[in-house]
């Protein structure tokens, strides 16, 4: 088995890391760094995936992208019945629609917020529709979690590690106080073993 994460910093592949940790598998971290001016990835990235992707998981020479399709794909592959409900149960279809809801639904308030508050006076139109929905898609994942502290059933799955994402951002919002579940959640996953040494191994924090 050779692993290698391709991770691009200030990217969404911190969470792949700590999966990787969590499953016990042995990896290594290719580094690549954003152009300082664009913010972009580095030509040496888009030789891998042609539009700079990241994360990118290699396993055994199979190139596989998309944060989700690695999530399912390692959780299958090298779970051994951990982090992945039963197959044909209602927490995997439960399951199934939170890891899609992680990059589908979650991530567009999120980068509209981002990239809209680059254009300073003329976003301000802009501004009350892209926070209420914002405001509304991280009460939903707070609604979501489970009296577990866990998106789905009682211990830590594919979709807890998608959702760690939007969950850090959320606590880094100025409306943070609304969701002290998620707040939390991130406290749970940070003070993991796993996570500390994903950190360590990436060299810095997501968010």
């Amino acid at each position: 088995m050779s692993i290698v994460i391709h991770h691009l910093n200030k990217s969404r592949s911190q969470r792949i890391v700590w999966l990787l940790e969590e499953l016990g598998l042995s990896y290594r971290v290719q580094h690549y760094q954003r152009d300082l001016t664009t913010n972009l990835a580095p030509p040496a990235l888009k030789k891998i995936h042609p539009l700079g992707k990241s994360p990118l998981l290699e396993d055994d020479g199979i190139l596989i992208q998309e944060s989700g399709a690695i999530v399912q794909y390692l959780c299958e592959r090298y779970g051994q019945g951990r982090f992945l409900p039963l197959a044909g149960s209602q927490d995997a279809l439960r399951h199934l629609q939170l890891m899609h809801f992680a990059e589908g639904s979650a991530m567009t308030p999120i980068l509209l917020r981002l990239y809209v508050a680059r254009l300073g006076e003329a976003a301000q139109p802009l501004h009350p529709r892209i926070n209420e929905q914002l405001i509304a898609h991280f009460d939903y994942l707070e609604n979501e979690l489970q009296a577990s502290g866990h998106f789905v059933g009682d211990d830590w799955t594919g979709a807890d590690v998608m959702l760690s994402f939007p969950a850090t951002l959320a606590t880094l919002q100025p409306e943070a106080e609304r969701w002290p579940r998620l707040r939390d959640f991130i406290q749970r996953i940070q003070s993991r073993e796993a996570w500390k040494r994903a950190v360590q191994a990436t060299g810095e924090l997501p968010g």
